[in-house]
């Protein structure tokens, strides 16, 4: 009896094909989903802000959160651009190439505080910086881990995924980098 009623409200073959899928049948194709191209993170200062270690705090809790969201995708970054929104409503953007294609925090970090040394700001009131990871790929696609003579490097890309874990289970902001804490006293 209800079929009726929903047959009767809907009519014809859009009935049917909401009938179908109420229960379970779908003949679409399924289609594998495609892996984005780019993510970014952004942050967004109160007030204008002056303080560029307060500003290199925000690029580094960026640079952290997407670290992570690329690892959790299985996917590196062949480069990474930083938007600056300067308190006049002006923009200012640089893009890196990463030397390796990466998705470790400390390759990241790297690339996205040599854009910002090199805009060279002397009293910019920042409003908003934007870190987006351009051209992803898989990471089982990339050049592959390059061993290192550097044992603390090593150590870092080893905590790695300990810490993605942590921060899976409890929250982005339970486990991240020191200098990321903006209002540590």
């Amino acid at each position: 009896m209800p079929e009726d009623v929903v047959c009767r409200v809907v009519g014809g073959r859009a009935g049917r094909t909401l009938r179908q899928r109420a229960r379970g049948i779908d003949p679409r194709a399924v289609v594998p989903l495609r892996r984005p191209e780019s993510t970014s993170a952004r942050h967004d200062f109160q007030r204008d802000m002056l303080d560029p270690v307060l500003v290199r705090a925000a690029l580094l809790d960026l640079v952290a959160e997407l670290a992570e969201r690329l690892r959790a995708r299985g996917q590196i970054a062949r480069g990474l651009t930083l938007s600056v929104r300067l308190a006049d409503g002006a923009r200012v953007e640089r893009t890196r190439k990463l030397p390796t294609p990466s998705g470790h925090t400390e390759d990241l970090r790297t690339a996205v505080w040599r854009s910002w040394d090199a805009l060279a700001f002397q009293r910019a009131r920042v409003r908003r910086v934007t870190v987006t990871a351009e051209e992803l790929t898989a990471a089982e696609d990339g050049p592959g881990t390059q061993l290192s003579l550097d044992p603390e490097r090593e150590a870092r890309l080893r905590i790695e995924p300990v810490l993605d874990k942590l921060n899976a289970r409890w929250g982005h902001t339970v486990v991240r980098p020191a200098g990321a804490y903006r209002h540590a006293s």
